[in-house]
């Protein structure tokens, strides 16, 4: 059987379609973006990030194991498609899942945070460095929160027939399926 080569975009729509209807091709594919992105992740935080984009349990209640490492197969086969290979790491310093031979974040979030590195006043840096951890935790959660709360206010308006928590969850599922 011949292989087609289709133009871009027309697997993306059928794959698209796939991952609205089947929890399984959304997970794999949720599990494929966030291994090309960042590196060293364990189970339990490739797990907590794909539920967090799917919903809790998407990979079950009490299977949960098998459906992960069977997905994670899957995933795997579509990197070496594509002349990546999957590995796990078991150094403690550094352990997780990652791309041989890639660097721990792809090079545009390296950009990204660089420039954003670029813009930090020293001065601000020596004052957040005399705060206590307490402090800066809270500080973290605040801006967040704030940065949610914005985001969910820009949603109501758009639709005003959604819900405070409605929009609140449509702002969270923005911030971290990207």
């Amino acid at each position: 059987m011949r292989k087609l080569i289709l133009p871009i975009g027309m697997k993306d729509a059928i794959l698209q379609d796939a991952v609205q209807r089947d929890i399984t091709t959304a997970r794999r594919l949720a599990l494929l973006e966030i291994l090309w992105n960042e590196r060293y992740l364990t189970r339990s935080q490739l797990i907590a990030r794909v539920e967090f984009r799917l919903g809790k349990n998407c990979f079950g209640i009490s299977a949960w194991e098998d459906t992960f490492y069977r997905d994670s197969r899957i995933v795997k086969q579509a990197f070496e498609a594509a002349g990546y290979q999957l590995l796990y790491s078991r150094n403690k310093q550094q352990p997780g899942y990652y791309l041989e031979g890639q660097p721990a974040l792809m090079s545009e979030i390296q950009q990204v945070l660089k420039g954003s590195a670029a813009e930090v006043d020293q001065h601000q840096i020596d004052i957040y460095r005399k705060l206590s951890f307490a402090e800066r935790f809270h500080q973290g959660c605040s801006i967040s929160d704030t940065a949610r709360k914005v985001v969910a206010y820009r949603i109501r308006k758009d639709n005003p027939k959604l819900s405070l928590m409605e929009a609140n969850r449509i702002a969270l599922q923005r911030a971290y399926s990207q």
